[in-house]
């Protein structure tokens, strides 16, 4: 019915970006989305970006923001299932608007990430999740940091970012969340090639894995049973 419409009303390069525009939606909409709790999930607009690295059969994407209670409350539930499952997390960071020291706490932690160790990174993002209620200005968190890296053994820059390089990261790890249309932090997705599974309570996440997990696992034998049916 749409593909008569379009006929009908468009011209003929219209029809053909108009086609073209429908049958990728129909591909991005092909791929399996469901969420735990059941029948939760967010009204995501490109969704292109929920997929696991190349070659990773199940990994976890989470998008948090280092001010945000929430985040602080998903952070070790979601390494706990990365140490138990052996699965990727692909962290990105969403710094909430009223939020006056996150953007600057995740250049800190681009800069251990990128610099110095991604494992004092993750500590640092831990330490910080654990001292939120400590941490009420970007002076509040200088000073954290300072003491943070003395503890670690590590000088901290006078200039932390003079290229604004760790800025950009953190804000492509923005914009793809804005490309995703997210509204939330934190907001994790299990994700694997054929399919997504949203997490709204972080305490389902095993269950989320071990579901993505099966699918991954059934694929193949449905392939070989759809081969056999074909011979």
């Amino acid at each position: 019915m749409l593909a008569k419409v379009l006929r009908l009303r468009l011209p003929a390069r219209s029809r053909f970006l108009s086609a073209a525009l429908f049958l990728s939606l129909t591909v991005v909409s092909a791929r399996a989305q469901t969420s735990v709790p059941p029948n939760q999930v967010s009204h995501f607009r490109d969704t292109s970006v929920l997929v696991p690295p190349p070659g990773v059969k199940v990994a976890i994407i989470e998008w948090e923001d280092l001010e945000c209670p929430a985040c602080a409350h998903a952070f070790p539930f979601v390494h706990m299932a990365v140490d138990h499952y052996k699965i990727p997390l692909i962290r990105r960071d969403f710094h909430l608007p009223g939020h006056i020291w996150s953007l600057e706490a995740s250049i800190y932690a681009r800069y251990l990430q990128d610099k110095v160790s991604p494992d004092i990174a993750t500590e640092y993002r831990r330490e910080v999740f654990a001292s939120q209620f400590k941490i009420a200005s970007k002076d509040d968190l200088n000073r954290f940091t300072q003491d943070f890296f003395t503890q670690h053994g590590k000088q901290l820059p006078f200039v932390i970012d003079p290229t604004g390089e760790l800025a950009r990261e953190v804000n492509a790890d923005r914009e793809l969340g804005e490309k995703l249309g997210l509204t939330e932090t934190p907001t994790i997705v299990v994700v694997t090639p054929k399919a997504w599974i949203q997490v709204k309570d972080v305490s389902d996440l095993y269950q989320a894995i071990d579901q993505a997990k099966a699918m991954v696992a059934k694929a193949p034998a449905a392939h070989r049973a759809a081969a056999k049916k074909k011979k």
